[in-house]
């Protein structure tokens, strides 16, 4: 069996590396999929390639919109969605994935550490699994992809 996951959320850590080193470890049949995870490159994409921009708020649109494009289509093609929520940032781009894919029915499992359950009860309570560590993400593909 063969999926596609889509690694949604925070930037500043090595969460996704360690799932695709576990996946990788494991054998599994896997096509991970991410954002654009250069943070001045996504910040920056609608100024580079549309024109500089006075205001934030336009600039910041436009890389939105452009990123959006990339983002939609990963998680329309996913056959799962893990979204990391990580302490330093608030990821609310991670919580609009998030609702993306419940959405559009694209099942999703949530990653961050305890002290964000609260916060992210209603994120949680969409999700399929919530895992507190990129092994445990690991773990649950290795279960879907393998047992019979």
């Amino acid at each position: 069996m063969s999926w596609n996951v889509y690694l949604s959320g925070e930037i500043h850590t090595d969460w996704r590396e360690r799932i695709q080193e576990g996946a990788n470890r494991a054998n599994l049949d896997i096509t991970f999929t991410t954002p654009v995870t250069q943070h001045e490159a996504s910040d920056d994409v609608g100024e580079t390639i549309l024109g500089k921009e006075e205001s934030s708020f336009w600039r910041d649109h436009k890389a939105a919109k452009i990123n959006a494009i990339r983002i939609q289509k990963a998680i329309e093609d996913a056959d799962l969605v893990v979204v990391r929520f990580g302490e330093k940032f608030k990821q609310w781009n991670a919580a609009f994935d998030a609702g993306y894919a419940a959405a559009l029915g694209v099942p999703i499992v949530t990653l961050h550490d305890e002290g964000l359950t609260h916060p992210l009860k209603e994120v949680d309570a969409a999700a399929r699994a919530t895992a507190q560590t990129p092994e445990q993400i690991v773990e649950i593909l290795q279960y879907l992809l393998t047992q019979q």
